[in-house]
């Protein structure tokens, strides 16, 4: 009898999906409510990416250029998250807080710029008393800026937090967990928002956001309380100078390739990230597809990153290396958007399924193993995970902004000179635009394995000859 709890808890361990991401110092219930922050983010990334850029377009008949300038301005905030990050490794507060203030004001950012967004949007489109000069484009950029500022400086506190209180036993499962998280907080929402702007109104419009705003802070109370200790600092601790941000950049890279994976992350979410405003449309317009069809690629790319989310977790807590599991997931990547290639002139809307889930599933695997790599990259001591964190999440964040400019532009040249016959008779059909970018997208994918290699073989010197300057990032010098 007295076997049996022990028997239940390894059971529950082993069919409960991230139930060993738990530790003592973060258990199940904190670390849970703690990734409420990633359900925030990603609710404010659809209502970004997804439902106002639909509404500003079609409802308000705003311009699409215009739209597109407004959907891009929280990708200029996405090269100052490292800078977000330094600041919060080393700040400085009477009682030793360093997350939980970021937490905060970036939660203030994210919920003001959605709390102003509405107006600002029925103002852009004109709908106006009084007419004031660029008042519109002016108040919807200010609120769009806010919101991904908000969003950035959010995400890349509660990712160091959760960094912070994992062991590096359970890190690389909670980093799976809270990726996971931020997928689900995107799932519902869209559902939910979708549903609730189907009879589209102004009123609705101003309820619906709002309504995410208020939802946005409420999350993020919940998951900052409590959630980082108590350290007070004396006077003099707090007045002494801080460390610069260039010289704990340099002790960062000099810590452990650090320029070269952030370059090998910049690289593979742009070969990822070309293709996320083109899969639909290649569907419906090159296979044939019908708009619910095309629908459910949504679906099938987060199945199979769930399911490379799920993977990172299993064989980074078997220890895998990082570099080499980015690498799996480029290969996959590079099988996937070869499958998106052949499936029109196969006319197969199966390999074309297939081919979305495949690029979910090594996306997903690139991403956890990148941010896994950045938050165990050995350093010299100034350099804290929430510069690493950020850095990351700078490459990324651009890197996917860019990428999804530059595909949909690709494609719109190309089209136009290949229907025009500049191209010749061969290439004369509005396939070859989608093609050219995922070829683009596949020797992106190549090139990034090419700056992946020397990592590969840079972690494994670290596995094999291990030494006592080998110490995870912050891990003795920045205590929560």
């Amino acid at each position: 009898m007295s076997d049996q709890p022990n028997n239940l808890a390894k059971i529950t361990l082993r069919m409960l999906p991230f139930s060993d991401a738990a530790s003592e110092d973060l258990p199940m219930s904190q670390l849970l409510r703690l990734s409420l922050f990633q359900i925030s983010v990603g609710m404010a990334a659809v209502m970004l990416l997804g439902t106002l850029n639909r509404v500003m377009i079609v409802e308000l008949s705003v311009p699409a250029f215009l739209v597109a300038f407004m959907i891009a301005l929280p990708v200029l905030i996405a090269p100052f998250r490292a800078l977000l990050g330094f600041r919060s490794d080393t700040y400085r507060s009477a009682i030793g807080w360093k997350r939980i203030p970021y937490l905060w004001f970036g939660t203030l950012w994210q919920m003001g710029g959605l709390a102003i967004m509405p107006m600002s949007l029925l103002v852009l489109s004109g709908q106006t008393y009084y007419q004031v000069p660029f008042a519109g484009e002016v108040l919807a950029a200010l609120a769009f800026l806010m919101t991904g500022l908000g969003m950035h400086m959010t995400q890349t506190a509660g990712l160091a937090l959760a960094a912070d209180r994992a062991t590096d036993e359970t890190r690389p499962r909670v980093v799976a967990l809270l990726y996971v998280m931020f997928l689900i907080g995107m799932g519902v929402s869209a559902v939910i928002v979708g549903f609730l702007l189907k009879d589209f109104s102004s009123l609705k419009l101003i309820q619906v956001v709002q309504g995410t705003a208020v939802a946005t802070i409420l999350l993020n109370l919940v998951a900052l309380w409590k959630q980082e200790r108590i350290a007070p600092m004396s006077k003099a601790e707090r007045a002494a100078p801080r460390p610069k941000f260039r010289e704990a950049w340099a002790d960062f890279a000099a810590g452990g390739q650090a320029g070269r994976l952030i370059a090998v992350v910049a690289l593979g979410t742009l070969g990822f990230n070309m293709q996320d405003v083109l899969l639909e449309p290649y569907g419906g317009e090159i296979l044939g597809l019908s708009v619910s069809a095309t629908t459910l690629l949504t679906a099938m790319w987060a199945a199979g990153a769930l399911v490379g989310f799920a993977l990172a977790a299993r064989w980074l807590s078997a220890k895998a290396d990082p570099y080499r599991m980015a690498g799996r997931g480029l290969l996959v990547g590079v099988c996937a958007f070869c499958a998106v290639i052949f499936a029109a002139p196969l006319n197969s809307s199966a390999l074309f399924f297939a081919g979305a889930a495949g690029i979910g599933l090594g996306g997903g695997l690139f991403s956890v193993a990148t941010l896994t790599a950045a938050m165990t990259m050995p350093a010299r001591g100034m350099a804290g995970r929430g510069l690493a964190l950020g850095a990351w999440g700078a490459a990324q964040a651009t890197a996917a902004g860019l990428g999804v400019a530059i595909g949909g532009s690709v494609r719109d040249i190309i089209n136009a000179a290949a229907l025009q016959g500049n191209l010749g008779e061969a290439l004369a059909s509005p396939s070859t635009g989608y093609s050219v970018v995922y070829h683009v997208e596949i020797a992106l994918l190549f090139l990034t394995l090419i700056v992946l290699g020397p990592l590969v073989r840079f972690g494994r010197s670290q596995i094999t000859n291990p030494s006592e300057d080998n110490r995870k990032i912050g891990l003795a010098d920045f205590p929560t």
